[in-house]
């Protein structure tokens, strides 16, 4: 058995080195952070390890654009989307435990992947005429007659019903429904 100072000193350094790893993870989990460009490159974003916008670049050609809001918003979000995998490759120190099983399954949750671009979300857009599934023409003809009915089955002739078999007489006082008749009274 250790003495009662040999113990404190354990625990203390127990202690220490649970503080030393969880402010590695904290500068390690701080300086993730993600960069995400729109399509055309106009419009640059960078978000930090807890989501929020800390870098904006707009390029000049898209400045007077009325979806330049909308384009900055998908742009963030798909950088956001990013922030899970990012982490996993950024905070080496914790790779492979239970505390990154949860960090990267709440990012995937609190971000997740933007919706395809042009999707509305209950709406539609208008469409190219190519693009269409049907064409106008076709809405505008009149619907094929119905088919023909099959003839109804004739109904099967009625058979006698069979005649009852006499139950026999049970007593009230017995109550085994398993002897002798059905147990379904």
């Amino acid at each position: 058995m250790s003495n009662p100072e040999q113990l404190f000193a354990d625990f203390e350094a127990k202690l220490a080195d649970a503080q030393r790893k969880a402010n590695q993870m904290r500068t390690e989990i701080e300086g993730v952070s993600v960069s995400e460009r729109s399509k055309d490159g106009q419009i640059s974003v960078k978000v930090n390890h807890a989501g929020n916008l800390v870098g904006l670049e707009i390029g000049p050609s898209v400045r007077d654009n009325p979806a330049l809001a909308q384009e900055i918003l998908r742009v963030v979000q798909s950088a956001q989307s990013k922030l899970a995998s990012a982490m996993q490759t950024g905070v080496p120190s914790i790779a492979g435990t239970e505390t990154m099983n949860e960090l990267v399954n709440q990012l995937h949750n609190e971000y997740p992947e933007p919706e395809p671009t042009g999707y509305v979300e209950g709406g539609h857009q208008d469409v190219d005429e190519d693009d269409r599934f049907v064409a106008a023409d076709e809405l505008d003809a009149p619907p094929p007659p119905p088919a023909p009915k099959p003839p109804a089955p004739p109904a099967p002739p009625a058979s006698p019903a069979p005649p009852r078999a006499a139950r026999r007489q049970q007593a009230d006082h017995e109550d085994d429904y398993f002897t002798g008749g059905d147990f379904l009274r």
